[in-house]
């Protein structure tokens, strides 16, 4: 069943930040008490900027956070994913300076980070500033020639909240990187610098330019990731689209776009903090590639699900949960593109349903909280499909909401989730936006 088709934004008295209860950090200031539907993330920004150091900085880039509808923990075995580029935001104002250095203050941390080209060192002191550097450091591996600047980072993209804040850092910090000292990318390195135009702006990133860039930026990610499906948020960043999903072919590395119109993204925020993943992703990433040997498969990407059913018994009982995950995943979002293709939201909508129960059942990565969210939603009129998002074990969950319902649906989730756990509960859309720039 095709889903009306509304077009422009939801009311703004109704359009939320993300919980400001939760006790994940994001790139902004923690004291704010300020309403985020006045600020401009760009003057805000410019404001850090200039407290700091003095001056108005002459250069702003920005780059979205996503969120991954579905192809949970698919991508680091090559499978499918569907995401979308949504307005939460990493701004980054800067300016050059001529002695080296590279001086970088954050509304969200105490303090500033200073340091030279030369000693692109990991201090545990502030480890917010470690994708920076690692992202500098890619660049001049590949031959790009930069000296140093003063940069002021901001943003409204919770951490932990699997919105891929690291992924929106990296290509903020590259794209400062492109502001100050153009560059190209090729394949195999730097190649000749893009002209600045009359007004001295930059040309638009080509395509192919933006996978390279993405690729670059997936080192810095695999090291907190641990190889699940780094790229993901990189690509998302630059690729994004307002109104349009993106599906991430992981084993090819090709990019589509798809219409998604009529439809609400609302999160909603458990309360509980997950804890970090690492653990969890290597042991995932231990148990497919192990079942994927076992199975005579480069990666789970290439085995059937009739076939992973018949070799049960020669995979652990861990192996065949994990993989039946990730095989299964990967089978729900071929059906779910062609839902898509038939713009039959509704569809599409049961297979996040579908991958949540997965996750619970199989990878057991969810937690009550997250549970109730998703059945509450299940029975709310107008919701067409809800999953939990990012890693899991606490976060939030992604909820697709025909537009026309997505008030009832925030009011009356916010209530029912109160009355059941005692938590305070502030959905917030998510509208879906364009890439980095």
């Amino acid at each position: 069943m095709a889903i009306p088709k509304y077009g422009g934004a939801l009311p703004r008295r109704r359009y939320a930040e993300f919980n400001e209860s939760t006790p994940q950090r994001c790139l902004r200031p923690t004291g704010s008490t300020r309403s985020p539907l006045r600020l401009d993330g760009a003057q805000e920004v410019q404001t850090v900027f200039k407290r700091h150091f003095g001056y108005t900085p002459p250069h702003v880039v920005k780059a979205p956070g996503r969120l991954e509808l579905l192809g949970h923990h698919t991508g680091g075995h090559e499978g499918i994913v569907i995401t979308v580029a949504v307005d939460r935001y990493v701004h980054i104002a800067s300016a050059p300076r001529t002695d080296g250095k590279i001086e970088l203050v954050a509304s969200a941390f105490p303090g500033r980070e200073i340091f030279w080209l030369s000693e692109l060192k990991k201090n545990p002191t502030a480890p917010w500033a470690d994708y920076v550097k690692d992202v500098l450091a890619q660049l001049r591996k590949r031959g790009v020639h930069f000296s140093g600047f003063n940069a002021a980072i901001h943003g409204n993209i919770p951490m932990g909240a699997g919105m891929s804040s690291s992924a929106a850092l990296e290509i903020a910090t590259a794209l400062t990187v492109r502001r100050l000292h153009p560059f190209s990318l090729t394949e195999t390195g730097a190649t000749l610098p893009p002209v600045r135009n009359a007004r001295g702006q930059l040309p638009p990133l080509p395509r192919a330019e933006r996978l390279h860039l993405a690729k670059l930026c997936r080192v810095s990610e695999d090291q907190f990731t641990g190889g699940q499906g780094g790229i993901l948020g990189p690509i998302a960043s630059l690729f994004g689209k307002a109104w349009h999903v993106i599906n991430v072919d992981c084993r090819f590395l090709t990019i589509e776009l798809a219409p998604m119109i009529g439809n609400a993204i609302i999160l909603c925020d458990s309360g509980v903090q997950p804890p970090p993943l690492a653990d969890f992703y290597g042991e995932l990433r231990r148990e497919c590639e192990s079942a994927a040997r076992k199975l005579g498969a480069k990666s789970l990407r290439s085995v059937e699900f009739k076939y992973l059913q018949t070799a049960k018994s020669h995979l652990t009982p861990r192996e065949y949960e994990c993989a039946s995950h990730v095989v299964g995943e990967i089978q729900r979002v071929v059906f779910a593109e062609r839902a898509l293709r038939d713009d039959d939201h509704r569809q599409f909508g049961q297979y996040l349903f579908q991958s949540h129960e997965s996750a619970r059942d199989l990878l057991k990565n969810t937690c009550p909280e997250l549970d109730l969210l998703v059945e509450l939603a299940r029975e709310i009129p107008g919701c067409l499909g809800a999953r939990l998002a990012g890693g899991g074990f606490g976060g939030a969950t992604v909820n697709l909401v025909a537009y026309h319902q997505a008030e009832n649906f925030m009011e009356t989730i916010a209530r029912q989730y109160e009355e059941r756990t005692g938590r305070k509960l502030t959905p917030a859309v998510c509208q879906i936006v364009d890439g980095a720039s």
